[in-house]
């Protein structure tokens, strides 16, 4: 499962409406629907917003890369 739909399970889950966690997370509610179909090319921010609302987070990893 990818993180889109990962996203979108969990706010089901949850029992939580795009518009509610559009304004909970302060984006707009065409970003979450966006986002939940898959388009759009949201800012880190603005997905790091909607998974603190659904109680998730993202953990970056470096790789090195071998010239």
């Amino acid at each position: 499962m990818d993180l889109v739909q990962t996203m979108k399970s969990r706010r089901k889950t949850l029992g939580i409406s795009q518009q509610d966690l559009a304004e909970i997370a302060e984006v707009s509610l065409a970003t979450v629907k966006d986002i939940e179909r898959g388009h759009g090319n949201p800012s880190l921010r603005t997905v790091q917003k909607i998974l603190d609302v659904l109680g998730m987070e993202i953990n970056y990893q470096v790789r090195k890369v071998v010239p």
